[in-house]
């Protein structure tokens, strides 16, 4: 979806006249703004502030999962503003993919919640050089259909493996939801530090409950529609599916009180390097979506957290406990941060997981 913005319809007027006039033409600055992301978020909900002070969104453009992106962008599409997670920064940084921030231009940066500004290379390199402003987080967690499965057939993880559940399960066709949900099941809270006994455990996990794997899901809608038809009664999903099918009255819920305990991912915005579009507009975008209002509808809407610390304050007690964020502290006690993970290891990760999806 992409709206065009007043400054834009302004600019290419004043461009006619010009043309029109035979006048040569002085240089002009970029005057758009072109978001690189995951689909859904172009909800003009999440960036209010922008769209006042602008007259409508920017442009956006989608991609599937961060790997996608990540060879997207490096085979030259050009974007602005691009929403990573955590687990990919220090890769495309790495890569060069990424421009500097310029934290006195962030009004919130020193608002994010502490969880994010303590982890490491998340927010900032070693150096202090800030590439990454934090949004949303939430669970990829166990999420299942009530009617055909009983709770106590899933009070381990390890039920993705179950031959009971054989063609009934879906997990992410992405390499960070999957290798989290492998090393909670064998144990880890921390994939950063992974051996190479535990890699090839973890895989072999993964090839246990590739057997019992109805579909891959790439988009919530697909993953949705699955859950919703009875195609599929287990799910490794984020916090949005069951938020958006308890709204529709769907019997779905999430089991966050697993032996093993559940996956908690950061996902946010870094600016893209070599970008074409106004850095005055970037900068507006990164604040509207950082507002602190913005976070009571994330979590009521889609069952997220938001980066803000003061906006996720003020969100109604009620709605907070609801979605299991009364306690921040106490919430990501039992999870497995989805922190950024080394680039080596992450390139075994996905190689090996596109062998397990071929089934090897």
């Amino acid at each position: 979806m992409k709206t065009t913005n007043t400054a834009r319809r302004h600019t290419t007027a004043a461009l006619a006249a010009f043309l029109a006039l035979g006048t040569t033409l002085p240089a002009f600055a970029a005057d758009t703004l072109t978001v690189f992301d995951w689909s859904g978020y172009e909800d003009p909900a999440f960036h209010p502030k922008y769209t006042e002070k602008h007259g409508g969104s920017p442009d956006f453009s989608f991609f599937g999962d961060e790997e996608e992106a990540f060879q997207k962008l490096r085979s030259g599409f050009k974007a602005d503003i691009a929403h990573p997670c955590a687990q990919s920064i220090v890769k495309w940084r790495e890569a060069g993919l990424l421009e500097p921030l310029d934290t006195s231009k962030l009004t919130s940066w020193n608002d994010m919640l502490p969880n994010f500004k303590a982890m490491k290379n998340l927010m900032t390199s070693e150096d202090g050089t800030a590439w990454f402003l934090p949004f949303e987080w939430g669970n990829t967690v166990l999420t299942y259909r009530t009617d055909t499965v009983k709770p106590e057939e899933i009070a381990s993880l390890k039920a993705f493996a179950d031959p009971k559940f054989k063609d009934r399960v879906s997990i992410g066709d992405n390499v960070d939801d999957a290798y989290a949900l492998a090393g909670l099941a064998i144990g880890l809270k921390d994939l950063t530090a992974m051996t190479d006994a535990q890699f090839q455990e973890a895989s072999a996990f993964l090839r246990e409950v590739h057997k019992n794997v109805r579909l891959y899901w790439t988009d919530n809608t697909d993953l949705s529609q699955a859950l919703a038809s009875g195609e599929v009664d287990l799910a490794w999903a984020w916090n949005e599916t069951a938020t958006t099918l308890q709204a529709e009255s769907q019997p779905v819920a999430i089991k966050k009180d697993t032996k093993e305990g559940l996956s908690t991912w950061v996902c946010g915005y870094s600016r893209l390097k070599g970008a074409e579009g106004s850095p005055d507009l970037a900068y507006d975008y990164l604040n509207a979506v950082t507002d602190p209002a913005v976070a009571a509808y994330m979590v009521e809407s889609w069952g997220y957290g938001h980066s803000n610390a003061k906006g996720m304050a003020a969100v109604d007690p009620k709605i907070l406990q609801d979605k299991g964020y009364a306690d921040v502290d106490a919430f990501v006690a039992n999870t497995l941060f989805q922190a950024p993970i080394p680039t080596d290891l992450r390139q075994k990760m996905i190689a090996e997981f596109e062998k397990i999806k071929s089934g090897y």
